[in-house]
């Protein structure tokens, strides 16, 4: 990975991966750069990390050859708006957004019109390393660019790029909000255990542990699809073929992709909003 100095605007948790991510994968510390707005977050991000913080986002930016945008959408526009009058030109500097639902072109206009962007949807388990990020890159940003943006990224888990925008809300249905989803089958699975007489520790346990090993035999088996994987452990006429058999009947494939398919519809709706 190039030894890019590397500006991040806004110091939150996904940003705090990302830097970890960094500083494990051997990026010097003294390139990077942090600004927020409390001063707590940076005291703990220098000391934890050693690099520099502040709160000026002109002076970070400008000193930068990467600008991270990572405050919250809804104060996107009123940062990139000041910041822009105040510095004018970005010049050749990558801009990052790991910000959800603000469009490639929305982000043009804040900044002055600098589209040299990629705009990423990195998903929560990334706060541990093992996320997943899709990636899309404007027109005319370089393939120096886009390798440093996924590298950058990897530092938290994998990556994959799209290759219109659309793909980046697919990506949000898909990944950004699946968490979620198994944490809420997890959830029905647990107060189904409890109500046969499990404990709710006991509960959890069988639980986790079970999503945990599930997740790591798919891991673990590239060369098998999911759909074979699954028959793999369900014998015919047996307790697993008869639960597969009532959740099919209940039309849980259809469930998904509805869900999913709201998902898509409401981060176009958010496109809108900022």
């Amino acid at each position: 990975m190039e030894q890019r100095k590397i500006a991040f605007i806004g110091g939150g948790n996904m940003a705090r991966s990302l830097i970890s991510g960094l500083i494990n994968a051997g990026h010097p510390a003294h390139l990077i750069h942090v600004t927020d707005l409390d001063q707590d977050k940076l005291t703990e991000l220098t000391e934890q990390f050693g690099i520099q913080t502040g709160m000026d986002n002109a002076l970070a930016a400008q000193q930068a050859d990467v600008l991270v945008l990572a405050v919250k959408p809804q104060y996107m526009a009123e940062m990139l708006t000041a910041l822009t009058a105040t510095l004018g030109d970005y010049q050749h500097k990558l801009v990052i957004s790991i910000a959800a639902g603000i469009s490639v072109a929305r982000l043009k206009e804040l900044l002055g019109g600098h589209g040299n962007i990629v705009r990423t949807m990195p998903n929560t388990p990334a706060l541990i390393g093992l996320g997943l990020t899709g990636l899309f890159a404007a027109p005319n940003v370089s393939l120096a660019d886009c390798d440093f943006a996924e590298q950058m990224l990897q530092a938290v888990g994998k990556t994959v790029w799209v290759g219109d925008e659309a793909g980046i809300n697919s990506v949000i249905a898909a990944s950004g909000s699946a968490p979620a989803y198994f944490f809420l089958f997890m959830q029905f699975i647990a107060e189904e255990a409890e109500r046969m007489g499990f404990s709710a520790e006991q509960a959890r346990l069988l639980v986790q542990q079970t999503a945990l090993g599930s997740a790591q035999m798919v891991v673990d088996n590239p060369h098998l699809d999911l759909e074979t994987l699954r028959a793999q452990v369900t014998s015919k006429g047996g307790t697993t073929a008869e639960a597969i058999r009532s959740f099919e009947e209940q039309g849980l494939g259809r469930l998904v992709s509805q869900a999913m398919q709201a998902a898509v519809q409401r981060a176009e709706e958010m496109e809108q909003l900022f």
